[in-house]
């Protein structure tokens, strides 16, 4: 399967919550195939469903030479102390803000087959755990700044050459 586009902020499709995969059928297979062609780009850690236009609850990921997907994806722990970590998108090119997220995160949701599968890390995998799941959930990791950052982000937006 090929690498789909990306969706940019302003399309609605990222501002929707995705609905949950209700059976997986040869779709949901060639969307997971997109998925992980998709992430499998250099410098790219995640791609949620949402980013290449499709409403359902599903993402992939590519950290540290580990790629995969889940579909489902629920975020069911993060653990330690909110920290500020520079964070990008690529439905938002060239911007990279502090953000704050969790150091340790695990989300549990479903395989292909149906099996019940968990995903978890810390450092750079559990960033990409909770910025795919906000992506499912219509959120930007731009929601999650703080005003003042959120301001100076969005003016970059209107500045940049892609919006």
């Amino acid at each position: 399967m090929p690498e789909r586009p990306i969706r940019l902020f302003g399309d609605p499709v990222l501002k929707t919550i995705s609905a949950p995969v209700e059976q997986v059928d040869d779709g949901v297979r060639a969307l997971v195939a997109d998925l992980v062609d998709s992430v499998r780009v250099p410098g790219r850690a995640g791609v949620a469903a949402s980013q290449i236009g499709v409403n359902l609850r599903a993402f992939s990921y590519n950290v540290d030479g580990e790629v995969g997907y889940i579909l489902n994806p629920v975020l069911v722990e993060t653990s330690g102390e909110l920290e500020l970590l520079d964070e990008g998108c690529l439905s938002v090119p060239g911007l990279w803000q502090k953000t704050p997220r969790y150091p340790f995160a695990r989300v549990r949701g479903i395989d292909l087959d149906g099996n019940e599968i968990e995903v978890s890390g810390s450092g750079l995998m559990a960033q990409a755990l909770q910025h795919e799941t906000d992506h499912l959930d219509g959120l930007l990791y731009l929601d999650r700044l703080e005003k003042d950052e959120r301001r100076a982000a969005m003016r970059a937006v209107r500045e940049s050459d892609w919006f």
